[in-house]
C-alpha cells in the first residue's frame, strides 16, 4: 500500500504523520532533517520492544499500542515511530486508528488545534500519548463485557457446555495485551528524564499522569488475568464434576445389568434347573429379577450413592 503523508502547522510546530512509509519517504526525511539512517531502517521494519533514541536534535521513539482486529477477532499489536525535535513531530505508522483519528481531530478544530500545538513539540508528544493510552479503556471495557459473558455460561446450571476455547481465546487477548503495555510502563517513566529541550520538568506532571494511566491499565489486566485463571480452573472442575456424575450412573446400570446378565444367561443353559419345568417359571424369574433390582437401588440409596 502506498505511504499517505498528512501535515498539520501551528504557530513555528509542525505534525507530519505518516502512514505506512516506504524508503522513498524515508529518504526525504533524512534528507530534510539529517536522521541517523538505524532510526530510519527501525522504521521499515517492526522491533519487538519500544525504545528511546536520545540525540542532540531529536529523540526517536518506538511505541507499541494494542488494537482490536475484526479480522481475527483478536487483540494485535502496532507499531508508532515518532520523531521529536524543538520544531516539529513526525509520526509514522501502518495506519493506526487511534492515531489517525486524533490527527484529524486536531486538524478540524482550530481551537483544538491551539490547545495542543500552542506550546512546545513535548506538550503535543503527551497529548498524542494520553489519547492513545486513553483509547486503551474502550478495550478493556470490551474485554470486561467478554469475561462476564463467559462466566455466565461457566455457571449455566442447565445444560453447561465446555466453555475451554472460549477462555483460552480470552486468555490470549490477556497476554498480547500485557506483552504490549508492560514495556510501555517503562518507557512513559523514562520520557521523563530524557532531553529537556524537546521534554521541559513542566511537563513531568502530565507524563506522571500518562504513567500513572498505565499502571491502571496494567493492574485492570492484572485482575483480568486473576479473573480468567479462576475460570478456568472453575469450568474445569464443572466439567470433572459432570463426567464424574455420568459415569457413575453409567457404573449403576451396569452395575444392576450384571447380575440380570448372569441370571437370564444362567437359565439359557439346556440342563435342569430351579423351576424350569415350572408352569409359572417366566413369572418366577421375572419376579425375582425385579427383587434383585429393588434391592440393589435400596442398598446404593442406603450407602448414599445414588
Amino acid at each position: 500500500m502506498p505511504d499517505r503523508l498528512q501535515s498539520i502547522k501551528h504557530g513555528s510546530l509542525t505534525w507530519e504523520n505518516i502512514i505506512n512509509p516506504t524508503e522513498k519517504t524515508l529518504a526525504l526525511l533524512n534528507k530534510k532533517h539529517k536522521f541517523h539512517h538505524l532510526d530510519l531502517e527501525d522504521c521499515l521494519s517492526k522491533i519487538q520492544r519500544p525504545k528511546i533514541d536520545e540525540y542532540d536534535k531529536y529523540l526517536f521513539i518506538v511505541l507499541h499500542f494494542p488494537y482490536y482486529d475484526k479480522a481475527t477477532d483478536s487483540i494485535l499489536q502496532d507499531e508508532i515511530n515518532v520523531f521529536i525535535g524543538q520544531s516539529y513531530i513526525i509520526t509514522l505508522s501502518p495506519g493506526n486508528k487511534v492515531l489517525t483519528n486524533i490527527f484529524n481531530k486536531i486538524k478540524r478544530r482550530p481551537t483544538l488545534r491551539k490547545k495542543y500545538m500552542g506550546s512546545t513539540s513535548g506538550y503535543l508528544l503527551y497529548n498524542i500519548i494520553d489519547e492513545m493510552f486513553g483509547a486503551c479503556f474502550p478495550l478493556l471495557d470490551n474485554l470486561y463485557a467478554e469475561i462476564d459473558e463467559i462466566e455466565d455460561s461457566v455457571f449455566q446450571t442447565e445444560n453447561p457446555r465446555d466453555m475451554l476455547k472460549d477462555i483460552l481465546t480470552f486468555k490470549k487477548d490477556i497476554i498480547t495485551f500485557r506483552r504490549i503495555i508492560i514495556p510501555q510502563r517503562t518507557l512513559v517513566a523514562q520520557l521523563e528524564h530524557k532531553n529537556k529541550k524537546f521534554l521541559p520538568e513542566t511537563l513531568d506532571v502530565y507524563f506522571d499522569d500518562v504513567v500513572d494511566k498505565v499502571e491502571k491499565i496494567y493492574n485492570i489486566l492484572e485482575t483480568l488475568r486473576d479473573i480468567v485463571a479462576s475460570l478456568q480452573e472453575t469450568n474445569e472442575s464443572i466439567l470433572t464434576h459432570n463426567t464424574n456424575n455420568i459415569i457413575k450412573i453409567l457404573t449403576i446400570f451396569s452395575v444392576i445389568m450384571l447380575p440380570l446378565t448372569f441370571i437370564t444367561g444362567f437359565y439359557g443353559m439346556n440342563i435342569g434347573l430351579p423351576f424350569a419345568g415350572h408352569e409359572y417359571a417366566y413369572g418366577i424369574i421375572s419376579a425375582f429379577l425385579i427383587l434383585v433390582v429393588i434391592t440393589m437401588l435400596v442398598f446404593f440409596r442406603y450407602k448414599k450413592w445414588i
